[in-house]
C-alpha cells in the first residue's frame, strides 16, 4: 500500500472502522514521509522530539559509545523516511512506541549485518547539539542498574511525554500572564508537594490560600488533560488510553 493511500485512510478511518485524524503518531509518521512539505517537516520534528532521546538511551544501554549511538539514531530516522519503513507501520498494533522500537532494532541489526558505516543521518540533523548533549547527560545520570534497554526506553518515552505536557501547560499559563503561579505550583503536579505551603504561596502572590488551592486543583486537572491527550496521540484506540497512562506512570516510578 502506498504512503499516499495510507495517508488518505489515516485521515478518515483506521483498522476495525476506528476513526483517527491527524492527531496520532500513526498519522504523523505518514505525514512525515513527505518531508518536503511544511506539514511533513512539522510531523517529523514532533516525532523526533518525542522519540529521539528514548531511542538514543536504548542504543547506549546496549553498549554503543555516544558517537555511535548518535549516528545510529540519526541514521535510523533518515532511513525510516528514505527507505519506506513508514509504509510498514501497522496501526492495528496500537502502540506506536512499540512499533518504533521494533523498527529501530531491525535497523540496528541490518547495520551490524552489513558492517555499515553510518553517516550521521545522511546529512540530516534531527536534533540540536544542545539536545544531543542533554540526551547523553541524562543517560549518564541513570543508575548503573535500571533493568533492560527496553525498560530504559519506556522510561525515557514516559519522561518525554511528561516533559512535553508540562511545556505545553507552562506556555499556556505564560500566555495568560500566570507564569509566576505556574512556577509556584508545578512541583505539585503528578502528586508531588511544593516546598511551600498554600498560605506561603498565597502571601508571595498577593492572594488568598483558598484561591491557591483552587488554582492548584485546576493546574493538576489541566496537566492531566494534556498528558492524556499526548498519550492518546500514540495510540489508535481511545479505550487504550487509561492502560497506557498507567504504564507511563509505572515506567517513571519504577
Amino acid at each position: 500500500m502506498t504512503t499516499k493511500v495510507r495517508a488518505q485512510q489515516a485521515g478518515v478511518e483506521g483498522h476495525n472502522g476506528v476513526r483517527f485524524g491527524g492527531t496520532t503518531h500513526w498519522t504523523l509518521v505518514v505525514q512525515a514521509a513527505d518531508g518536503g512539505t511544511p506539514d511533513g517537516q512539522a510531523a517529523l520534528e514532533e516525532l523526533c522530539r518525542t522519540y529521539w532521546k528514548p531511542l538514543y538511551s536504548f542504543a547506549r544501554r546496549q553498549g554503543l559509545a555516544p558517537v555511535d549511538a548518535e549516528d545510529l539514531t540519526q541514521g535510523f530516522f533518515a532511513d525510516f523516511l528514505a527507505r519506506g519503513a513508514i509504509t510498514r507501520a501497522d496501526p492495528s498494533r496500537g502502540h506506536f512506541r512499540s512499533f518504533l522500537l521494533a523498527s529501530f532494532r531491525n535497523f540496528h541489526s541490518h547495520q551490524r549485518a552489513g558492517a555499515a558505516s553510518l553517516k550521521r543521518g545522511g546529512g540530516q540533523v534531527f536534533v540540536s547539539i544542545e539536545e544531543l548533549r542533554e540526551a547523553e547527560a541524562q543517560f549518564c545520570q541513570e543508575p548503573a542498574v535500571t533493568g533492560s534497554p527496553d525498560v530504559l526506553y519506556d522510561r525515557k518515552w514516559a519522561g518525554c511525554l511528561l516533559g512535553n505536557a508540562l511545556a505545553v501547560v507552562s506556555r499556556e499559563y505564560a500566555a495568560l500572564g500566570k507564569a509566576a503561579l505556574f512556577d509556584e505550583l508545578k512541583a505539585m503536579l503528578g502528586g508531588g508537594r511544593s516546598t511551600s505551603g498554600y498560605a506561603e504561596i498565597a502571601c508571595r502572590l498577593g492572594t488568598t490560600e483558598g484561591a491557591i488551592k483552587v488554582a492548584a486543583f485546576r493546574l493538576r486537572r489541566r496537566f492531566g488533560d494534556q498528558l492524556r491527550a499526548d498519550v492518546a496521540k500514540t495510540l489508535l484506540r481511545p479505550e487504550d488510553v487509561e492502560d497506557e497512562l498507567r504504564h507511563l506512570l509505572a515506567s517513571v516510578s519504577g
